[in-house]
């Protein structure tokens, strides 16, 4: 059995609970072979408080209804419900913590034809950060970020991320930990499955939209950014130009906030202990959990 599931595990499908080992897909859905399809990636914390929260859930399903309707698929669901069942689903695996992943499929349809029908899955599991607790060494990838001009790049869609299959696979036969896909362009777009920001002389800069997908946690950052008093700006940078950082750090749902080690093996200028990248890690993990952060315990210099 994997480790996502075992005989007691129960999922949400189509508006009705089952076990996981009694759950069944048809072979011959648009889904399965076309990559249409579309999914979200969404984190439940035990609170400061002993609550269990989901967090941001209303960002993720408003996100999860614009990725369907930018591929034409379907979307007959109600997101208030699809909140509810995600707490249904935690509740019924006993769960305070987990990974909660939402995912629209489509029915039985061999030819190129926009969806006419979706179906919803919704499941969950116990998953530490994504990308490990220590600094990433990071190699840019040979693969760009997928072409805005030749998909919806800011939805979601499965099919976009064997793109991030193939990156993040050179990266770790390389010997780096993850991988940085840069746009067509040839400027910094982002990780195979976060976003990207950057410290430099006191100020944080990230990609704009455009080449990127905007993560929810890169929302939060931005929103903690203007709340510390942090200066930021989005704009367009090369690779050359973000080793000349004083810090980077990679950030999104699954991964939390994780700092870098170094890019093609070039190390960074300001200790990670110290950055502003840090501070912000920090301050991530009090908003998730609904904690004071007391900024001063972490030192900037």
């Amino acid at each position: 059995m994997y480790s996502y599931y075992n005989e007691n595990t129960i999922l949400y499908v189509n508006g009705e609970y089952k076990k996981a080992t009694a759950a069944t897909i048809d072979l011959y859905g648009q889904s399965l072979h076309y990559g249409y399809a579309v999914f979200e990636g969404i984190r439940a914390y035990k609170t400061a408080e002993g609550k269990v929260k989901i967090f941001k859930a209303k960002e993720h399903f408003d996100r999860f209804k614009r990725s369907c309707e930018l591929i034409h698929m379907p979307y007959p669901f109600n997101n208030d419900e699809l909140i509810a069942a995600c707490y249904k689903v935690l509740e019924m695996n006993n769960m305070e913590e987990a990974y909660i992943r939402p995912l629209a499929f489509c029915p039985p349809n061999m030819t190129l034809k926009a969806a006419s029908e979706t179906h919803v899955l919704i499941c969950a599991w116990e998953w530490g950060a994504y990308l490990g607790e220590k600094l990433l060494r990071v190699m840019t990838s040979s693969y760009q970020r997928p072409n805005p001009k030749a998909f919806k790049i800011e939805s979601k869609t499965a099919g976009l991320y064997v793109n991030s299959i193939l990156a993040s696979q050179e990266a770790k036969e390389n010997g780096y930990d993850e991988a940085l896909l840069l746009d067509m362009n040839g400027n910094v777009a982002e990780g195979p499955g976060a976003n990207l920001f950057f410290e430099k002389d006191g100020k944080i800069f990230t990609p704009p939209p455009g080449n990127i997908l905007p993560g929810i946690t890169r929302a939060t950052v931005i929103e903690l950014c203007h709340e510390l008093g942090i200066p930021l700006e989005e704009k367009l940078f090369t690779v050359d130009e973000l080793k000349t950082a004083d810090c980077v750090f990679y950030c999104g749902t699954a991964a939390e906030v994780v700092g870098w080690d170094s890019l093609d093996g070039q190390g960074f200028k300001k200790p990670w202990a110290t950055s502003l990248g840090k501070l912000l890690q920090q301050a991530y993990k009090a908003r998730v959990l609904e904690k004071e952060f007391d900024r001063a315990a972490v030192p900037v210099a």
